[in-house]
């Protein structure tokens, strides 16, 4: 949970038109998958399956 803290964080101090579109692009697809994970580990953590 705290890279998902750290990555949210950091794309929230960014300048964003400073970022090259592919970087961008790079980091949130990081961002998703990270949050994917998270939704994993606490479904798992709750005994929440998704269908």
């Amino acid at each position: 949970m705290g890279e998902l803290s750290a990555a949210i964080d950091h794309l929230a101090i960014e300048d964003v038109a400073e970022i090259p579109q592919t970087q961008l692009t790079e980091q949130l697809i990081e961002l998703h998958w990270q949050m994917a994970r998270l939704q994993a580990q606490i479904g798992r953590r709750t005994g929440l399956r998704l269908l």
